[in-house]
């Protein structure tokens, strides 16, 4: 591909050079060669960028005075966003591989075209599976579950039946989508349990990504949804009637409990607990570790945005650092006041 042909793909602005120069992918600073796209954020990485062996450097208007002449410059507001997109412009089409033969593909299956399954995958009766879409080896698609197009599953994954993915969506090796959620009746006379029915629908939207050993429950018996462009890392759990919002981030070790809910855009850092029937608002920032007490709903009101939330109950990190530092006062000034080995009384 051209380098014209990017940007105008793209967006921003070809400042400097040909725009028929080749470009072949995305690079470091420091492995850059001929044909590689290297980015700049500030002014520092622009100096690396600039004096890197790639073709082409993309970064911010007015990030540098002079540039070099055997470089082509593209300017855009959001260097590394432009960055990101290249790369997926540029990288390697997958080959479809068709069917192996070591995979199991059941009755009424509907295929699209160019798909891959791998080997000893199983495809139950009644999935479907769209245009383009990757199943890799050893993945179980359930009985009637639908995979839209575009869709990369990674080896190992298991997707129960009444599970439904959008398109472009990955999952990556060993997540487990649509099992029983964790709910039990206890009977008051015997203390013995017994399920509550997990009978709900699991609705991935388009543009979802799924983090490897990640496991997200159905619903009872209404549904799980996971809205568009939702990004979740490893190791995330995800409880039955759980509704999340369009592009929210989820990181590693965050849990949380059964109907809840999550608004557009919020940020969950990693090993943050959120109870059940608990709500997280539009935009809401969750420090690592954080949690929010069940019932209870956490929002930006009142706040300047990009406000951090930590503790529990999560409240702002400003807060906290001051509770905590009160508290060290009082300890210090408690332990100057004790004395250790009071004298015995006679």
């Amino acid at each position: 591909m051209k380098i014209g042909e990017l940007v105008g793909l793209l967006g921003g602005k070809l400042l400097q050079g040909d725009a028929k120069t080749p470009v072949t992918g995305v690079d470091s600073t420091t492995l850059a060669s001929r044909g590689g796209i290297v980015f700049a954020q500030d002014a520092a990485s622009a100096t690396d960028a600039l004096s890197s062996g790639a073709s082409v450097v993309v970064l911010r208007p007015g990030l540098a005075e002079h540039y070099p002449h055997d470089k082509a410059i593209v300017e855009t507001p959001q260097p590394r966003l432009w960055f990101s997109r290249a790369a997926k412009v540029l990288g390697p089409v997958p080959l479809s591989k068709g069917i192996v033969p070591s995979a199991v593909v059941g009755a009424n299956v509907t295929l699209g075209v160019n798909i891959s399954i791998g080997a000893c995958a199983v495809v139950e009766e009644n999935a479907g599976i769209g245009d383009g879409s990757r199943i890799e080896a050893g993945a179980v698609i359930g009985s009637g579950v639908r995979i839209g197009a575009d869709c990369h599953i990674y080896p190992r994954v298991v997707i129960y039946p009444g599970t439904t993915l959008g398109d472009r969506v990955v999952v990556h090796a060993g997540a487990v989508l649509g099992s029983d959620g964790f709910g039990y009746v206890r009977d008051s006379t015997t203390g013995a349990y017994t399920q509550f029915p997990q009978q709900g629908s699991l609705v991935i939207e388009d543009d979802v990504e799924i983090g490897a050993n990640s496991t997200i429950d159905r619903g009872a018996l209404d549904e799980t949804r996971i809205r568009r462009g939702v990004k979740i890392d490893n190791l995330v759990h995800i409880g039955h009637n759980c509704d999340i919002g369009e592009d929210v981030i989820l990181v590693a070790l965050t849990g949380i409990s059964g109907s809840s809910s999550v608004g557009r855009g919020a940020v969950i850092a990693g090993q943050v607990g959120i109870g059940d029937h608990a709500h997280v608002g539009e935009g809401v920032i969750l420090g690592g570790q954080a949690g929010v007490l069940s019932g209870k709903t956490v929002t930006n009101e009142g706040l300047k945005p990009g406000t951090v939330l930590w503790g529990t109950p999560a409240r702002p990190l400003k807060q906290v650092l001051r509770e905590i530092a009160v508290v060290a006062r009082l300890a210090k000034g408690k332990g100057r006041g004790t004395d250790a080995n009071p004298p015995e009384r006679s």
